[in-house]
């Protein structure tokens, strides 16, 4: 079975694993773009909004959101990234011996800040440039006690914000449940085609798509200004029937209206040919492999043009779940990652909005300390996570975690509880009462995240 997932990589679901939040929402959903693009509308069928009621929303939260209002950018490193390549004690005896193929020399890359016997991987120039401007904090040991190694599960748990199978919404849609409004789907913007679990709520809607410039509907045989005026009157129909007595025709209705909503709010940001309406004051990185840089760039826009943006949740395309020949495919997916990252921060700083947008970078667990048979890594547990801004204190928070005392199954043992950081941001970048919003957060230790 295949829940939602990037482009060209399905999460393939195990019966006996978590399912994922946000499975069983209810959603209008709408196939776009000539690429597949998809646009959804998750939460309002439930609540019985009409598009109408969801544009006057999208329209008054832009106009009473302050220019400073915070945005949290949640990007999933998927697969469980290695954290001993990314952050590497290059000079440690031991870790070398572990690594025979693998181990990161100890000349190469950049050294680290806090700690110049560990050093950054080659292709994570981009974070080690970023950390010594002290835009960077650096949490390299981070986890939650008695490690699900399994892909389902430990994603799952940092999705929820809790290390419990059974929660369906995530721990960002709890958020925008209490803090967001029922007539704003774009407080919570899931920008990898359909629902990102973190985002998922209970009660207030939230919507995905691509890139602003994907969204466009395909009709066939129809183009130019037939086929918008074709679309305005398909939005015009449902706003007129959607509180028709046919089931069948209120869903249609609700639909196409919903649909003319989104098509509005994003249309300054889509040109001719589905090409971007927008520039960007920075050169973000070209790759054949995914979209992730242009994803960025449209979100800087989206977010500059004052869009009511709260929480937003995208993932690599890079998949680093890199059990074999890891250098071929970890390597290069690094370093779009963080250059990608890297440019969107640069981004913006040029427009002037970095004040108020925090990145989150995460992966699900780390890898195994011992390199396999197969030139790759195993599933492991304590990982690595970062908080990208202006804003951040740019340190290093935890310990690196030693080679030398590891649990029962020889992977490193954390000492940031993943928990802790959700519960600081909320308190620290949201103003909001952790404990409204994680499972027993008054448990965790806080940390310092924002100047």
């Amino acid at each position: 079975m295949a829940l939602a997932g990037r482009s060209g990589s399905a999460r393939e679901w195990d019966p006996r694993m978590p399912v994922p939040a946000g499975a069983g929402i209810d959603r209008r959903r709408f196939l776009l773009g000539a690429a597949g693009g998809l646009v959804s509308v998750y939460g309002a069928g439930r609540l019985g909004l009409t598009g109408r009621v969801l544009g006057d929303g999208i329209a008054q939260a832009a106009t009473v959101q302050s220019p400073t209002s915070p945005v949290l950018v949640s990007i999933f490193l998927q697969g469980g990234i290695d954290a001993l390549s990314v952050l590497a004690p290059a000079g440690n005896a031991l870790y070398q011996q572990l690594r025979p193929t693998l181990a990161v020399p100890i000349t190469a890359g950049t050294p680290f800040t806090e700690d110049p016997s560990l050093r950054w991987h080659p292709s994570a120039t981009s974070f080690a440039q970023l950390h010594n401007a002290g835009k960077v904090i650096v949490l390299p040991g981070i986890g939650y006690s008695s490690p699900d190694m399994s892909h389902f599960t430990s994603r799952h748990y940092w999705e929820v914000g809790a290390t419990d199978t059974s929660l369906q919404t995530g721990w960002l849609g709890r958020y925008l449940d209490i803090a967001g409004t029922p007539t704003n789907p774009l407080q919570g913007l899931s920008m990898d085609g359909q629902m990102n679990p973190t985002l998922a709520t209970a009660v207030n809607p939230t919507a995905a798509i691509q890139t602003p410039a994907d969204f466009s509907l395909w009709l066939n045989g129809v183009w130019g200004d037939v086929f918008d005026w074709t679309l305005d009157s398909a939005s015009a129909l449902g706003d007129a029937q959607h509180h028709s007595k046919d089931p069948a025709i209120a869903q249609v209705a609700e639909a196409a209206s919903e649909v003319g909503i989104v098509r509005r709010a994003l249309a300054p940001f889509r040109g001719a040919n589905g090409d971007p309406a927008y520039t960007s004051p920075v050169t973000y990185p070209t790759t054949t492999t995914g979209d992730l840089p242009q994803r960025l760039a449209g979100l800087a826009a989206m977010i500059a043009s004052g869009l009511p943006l709260r929480a937003v949740a995208l993932t690599t395309d890079t998949q680093f779940d890199t059990h074999a020949t890891q250098a071929s495919t970890f390597d290069t997916g690094l370093q779009l990652a963080a250059d990608s990252i890297a440019a969107f921060q640069a981004d913006l700083e040029a427009r002037g909005i970095d004040q108020r947008v925090l990145i989150h970078v995460w992966s699900e667990f780390g890898r195994r300390p011992q390199e396999n048979g197969s030139n790759g890594t195993d599933h492991g547990a304590a990982g690595i996570s970062l908080l990208i801004g202006s804003r951040t204190t740019g340190t290093m928070i935890g310990e690196w975690p030693t080679l030398t005392n590891l649990d029962i199954n020889g992977n490193q043992i954390e000492n940031t509880d993943y928990r802790g950081i959700y519960s600081s941001l909320l308190e620290q970048w949201f103003d909001q009462d952790a404990a409204a919003v994680i499972p027993g957060a008054a448990g965790f230790a806080r940390h310092q995240l924002i100047q």
